[in-house]
């Protein structure tokens, strides 16, 4: 699977009540939590961003409380994916459980900047510049993550593997 978006790049330790603020979290609506989403560190993503763009950011990306709101609100913005150099582990498990592609990349990080057009590849884990014409290197996610990925999550995956 390949995605191309925007990108919108925030720094180290974006935690789950900057993704999505505690006093949001009485619906789990996603498209309501989607309104909300980075308000508290990003005022106007919620109104800039759009299907396909991918955030960038540091450090243990997802620290906090292990709600899983935050990667639903993330997912249902619009966002294919997140590049980060580190993530928070709770967050890491809830990004795959609802099919949101994660991916790690300190080099990636270094060299994107904000706004920039990037092309994501996660078969083989490429992930290509296109503003500045430069390619990356991650780990491509191992078969059975992208299978729950492209089943939307870890229970849709689960349902159709009974069958």
């Amino acid at each position: 699977m390949i995605v191309e978006g925007k990108v919108f790049k925030y720094g180290d330790s974006i935690d789950t009540d900057v993704i999505i603020p505690a006093r949001y979290l009485n619906t789990s609506d996603p498209k309501e939590l989607a309104r909300y989403c980075m308000e508290d560190i990003d005022a106007a993503f919620a109104k800039r961003v759009e299907k396909g763009d991918i955030i960038v950011a540091g450090n243990n990306f997802g620290c906090g409380s292990s709600r899983e709101h935050a990667p639903i609100a993330i997912k249902a913005s619009g966002i294919s994916c997140v590049i980060a150099k580190s993530y928070a582990r709770i967050f890491y498990r809830n990004a795959f459980n609802i099919g949101l592609p994660i991916l790690e990349c300190a080099e990636a990080v270094d060299r994107i900047d904000e706004g920039e057009q990037l092309q994501v590849d996660f078969e083989t884990g490429e992930i290509h510049n296109l503003t500045k014409n430069e390619k990356y290197k991650a780990q491509p996610f191992p078969e059975f993550i992208q299978k729950i990925i492209n089943f939307g999550g870890l229970v849709e995956y689960v349902k159709h593997s009974l069958e």
